[in-house]
């Protein structure tokens, strides 16, 4: 059964969507090396010029000439069509000696050291260096320069051995007018070849740079990110290794005490208020805990909704003037009745009710906490205000982050600043910000900005 050759690749479309033929005829870069590909390109050039010499130097009486080109034309189609269709590698040595044999015959057979021959010589040792391995190098160069010297010589000494096929100047002028052509085509596509390939490997290499670099980046992010997991783990399990225990251990031994009846009405009473008291922080602490977990495991979704703001936190600040008045604080609470946002509803009361336990608690006995939200620049912005004993400056660069140093309260209550990490991750997830300025001993501002219900 005959094969035939499939010529669908000549009409593959190039990058830019038309057919790109040169392209399909020397080869795709993707499938041939470089070396092939200036072998496809200088093979389909030396075969088309060969098929103009042949004819000519037939016209023009140059025999040997002619039948050179006829055989240089077929060993090159050859060549070429193991090379580009059957994917066999072309013989760099057959391409060598090819060029020892016919120049050696053009030298002596075309006017020696005054025809042509000379001026096609230099570059078809460039294109043989192209197309043949490295170790081959020096040995053909070595070669060529050798029977350079050898052919150079014999004319010289023999002189009898060397044809003027030309009758007239006119015949070495057309000579040369026509050999000239074939060096520069074939020294054309060389340097067009490696710069072209050289500026593709530069483009990939900045390329891949570029790409290691932001793997880098990524990478460093990613060891930042666990460093940081790893701290807030070592200070969760601080927390319940500590704060959890301790109110529980109090509760056990006030529990001893009560079975042996070995308290009397007022310790009790006293004992009793001091565990209410870490029981109600331990609770809030634990809740802020949970809160916080489910947060970083990707569980809290802010479910944003219109909502009225004072009805929302109605209750949430109710409980905080309960807690207020134990430690004699005025409560005032300003929010108008008609403010609407969009948040959730749930995170809003937490983020709140953590923001108005933590003025409690630095607000000394006797001193004052205001709650407001007013409209600033399309925004609700709500405020809790306090007189307290505010924060030193170096104090304020870490307060939305975790830290395992407990806080004490001025009634010496404990904390570990969860609720205000809580309260940033929170405010942020429905698309808010919040803030503060501190004075020490001038007390606190916090306050976060949510948008409007449209």
């Amino acid at each position: 059964m005959a094969k035939f050759i499939n010529l669908d690749f000549l009409y593959a479309p190039a990058e830019n969507g038309k057919t790109n033929f040169w392209s399909a005829l020397i080869g795709s870069p993707t499938k041939f090396s470089l070396e092939s590909r200036v072998f496809h390109s200088v093979s389909l050039g030396l075969i088309a010029a060969t098929l103009i010499y042949a004819p000519y130097n037939l016209f023009a009486g140059l025999y040997v000439g002619s039948i050179s080109a006829m055989f240089f034309s077929l060993f090159f189609s050859y060549q070429y069509y193991y090379s580009r269709f059957r994917a066999k590698p072309h013989s760099s040595v057959l391409f060598g000696l090819m060029g020892l044999l016919i120049f050696g015959i053009n030298y002596f057979a075309i006017a020696g050291i005054a025809g042509s021959t000379d001026i096609i010589w230099p570059a078809y040792l460039l294109v043989l260096l192209v197309i043949s391995p490295y170790r081959h190098h020096l040995n053909w160069l070595v070669i060529y320069l050798t029977w350079f010297f050898v052919l150079h010589t014999l004319g010289y000494y023999y002189p009898e051995f060397i044809k003027y096929p030309f009758d007239t100047p006119k015949g070495q002028y057309l000579d040369r007018m026509t050999a000239f052509p074939l060096p520069v085509f074939v020294i054309y596509i060389v340097i067009r070849f490696i710069r072209r390939n050289y500026d593709t490997e530069r483009t990939n290499a900045l390329q891949k740079t570029i790409a290691l670099e932001s793997s880098n980046e990524q990478i460093l992010k990613q060891k930042e990110e666990l460093e940081q997991r790893s701290l807030e783990k070592d200070n969760l399990m601080s927390i319940i290794s500590h704060d959890v225990r301790t109110p529980l251990i109090n509760i056990q031994n006030y529990l001893v005490l009560l079975n042996k009846n070995k308290l009397r009405d007022e310790q009790r009473l006293l004992i009793e208020q001091s565990l209410e008291t870490a029981t109600s922080h331990t609770i809030t602490m634990l809740s802020n805990l949970l809160n916080w977990s489910k947060s970083q495991m990707g569980g809290s979704f802010a479910q944003l909704e219109a909502i009225n703001v004072l009805k929302v936190l109605e209750s949430t600040i109710e409980m905080a003037r309960v807690t207020a008045l134990k430690k004699e604080i005025t409560f005032e609470n300003t929010i108008p009745s008609r403010l609407m946002i969009l948040a959730d509803k749930d995170m809003l009361q937490i983020v709140m009710r953590n923001l108005v336990n933590n003025a409690i608690k630095f607000t000394a006995i006797g001193g004052m906490i205001k709650i407001n939200a007013e409209i600033i620049n399309n925004e609700c912005n709500i405020t809790v205000m306090d007189n307290g004993i505010g924060m030193a400056a170096s104090e304020q660069s870490a307060i939305f982050s975790i830290k395992a140093a407990p806080t004490y309260g001025t009634n010496n209550e404990k904390g570990v600043g969860l609720g205000l990490v809580l309260s940033k991750e929170y405010t942020e997830r429905m698309g808010g910000k919040i803030g503060f300025e501190s004075r020490l001993n001038e007390g606190s501002k916090f306050s976060i900005s949510l948008p409007l219900a449209e």
